[in-house]
């Protein structure tokens, strides 16, 4: 077998996550991964025979619906700056956005573009879905089943795996697989305890970054995109300033690590017949909103000294923004 027909049977791990999708493909078989990811965006334009002859020399991922052209993706963000307008969600808390027809052919159309034909009928991959919140979530199993759906028809054999169980495949070898793993993403906060790998508590929180950027654009009057570019850019969680974004940033980063912590310290005081755990666990911070710096710090107050389960370390990912499709593809491999 040729090096690039064992890499095309080679699984995969998909983050399908609210602000990007992600995947990660093993190097040569080994837990050394790469990454690809796209934008989980797109915006519409008037279609006309031109224009998408102009996307297409431009080589601009791109669908055609109706009297519309989608644009899907990086090219999307791109193409949101030069027109002025904002783009628009495919997903929303973690799953398919309901309010969005063109939520799933966007979705399919940024999946093919990531992970292409299986090139093996049966290729394994597996792809990350939001656990439940406390209040339920009857959407998470036809999203899943869209997510699956689409995988299969490009021929591959697809298993979901719950976000944070992703985190605790990605982050926790060493401790044999048990701890706490915890995606702080754009729509859900994902949070799983597992103990050698088998998961004991999995719920997600619906605060998030998305929440933070909404909130934060209401009481300064910018665009959520805006509010996004600066956090992503030079926000750290210390407190006020000068600067009534970042302060406003500040306000509804701690509302969102007050959320997860206080959810976390209850759902584990509350859950019956919790393993008996003789060593401390890790609790593993990943996803983009736990990336500034500050972030580890607050939540490490917020959860407090009565917490119920003995803590080895409280840190965050290396790779945060991988560490989901990481673990996807860790969970491939086993």
């Amino acid at each position: 077998m040729s090096n690039d027909e064992r890499e095309d049977n080679l699984p995969l791990g998909l983050d399908v996550g609210t602000s990007r999708i992600v995947v990660a493909r093993s190097i040569d078989g080994t837990q050394q991964s790469q990454y690809e990811s796209q934008l989980n965006a797109f915006i519409t334009m008037p279609y006309s025979k031109l224009a998408e002859s102009l996307l297409e020399r431009e080589g601009v991922c791109h669908e055609v619906y109706g009297d519309e052209l989608i644009v899907t993706g990086n090219d999307a963000q791109r193409f949101a700056e030069v027109f002025h307008v904002e783009t628009r969600r495919p997903m929303l808390r973690g799953v398919l956005n309901p309010q969005e027809p063109h939520s799933l052919p966007v979705i399919r159309s940024i999946i093919t573009r990531l992970v292409g034909m299986a090139g093996v009928p049966g290729r394994k991959i597996f792809f990350s879905v939001p656990a439940p919140c406390a209040e339920g979530d009857s959407s998470i199993a036809y999203h899943e089943a869209s997510i699956r759906e689409t995988l299969n028809q490009l021929g591959f054999d697809a298993q979901p795996i719950q976000e944070g169980l992703a985190v605790v495949f990605g982050e926790m070898s060493s401790s044999n697989y048990t701890g706490i793993g915890i995606s702080c993403g754009s729509g859900l906060c994902n949070v799983c305890l597992a103990v050698l790998s088998v998961p004991v508590i999995n719920f997600a929180v619906p605060k998030a970054g998305d929440f933070i950027d909404a909130q934060a654009g209401a009481v300064t009057g910018e665009l959520a995109t805006r509010i996004r570019i600066q956090k992503e850019s030079n926000f750290v969680v210390n407190g006020f300033s000068g600067d009534r974004v970042q302060n406003a940033l500040t306000v509804y980063y701690d509302e969102v690590i007050q959320t997860l912590a206080n959810t976390l310290r209850s759902t584990i005081s509350s859950t019956l017949r919790l393993p008996k755990l003789d060593q401390s666990v890790p609790i593993v911070l990943s996803g983009g909103t736990s990336i500034p710096k500050g972030f580890l710090k607050r939540f490490t107050m917020a959860l407090g000294p009565d917490f119920p389960l003995k803590i080895s370390e409280i840190r965050v990912a290396e790779d945060p923004l991988h560490s989901t499709a990481r673990g996807a593809l860790m969970a491939a491999l086993c």
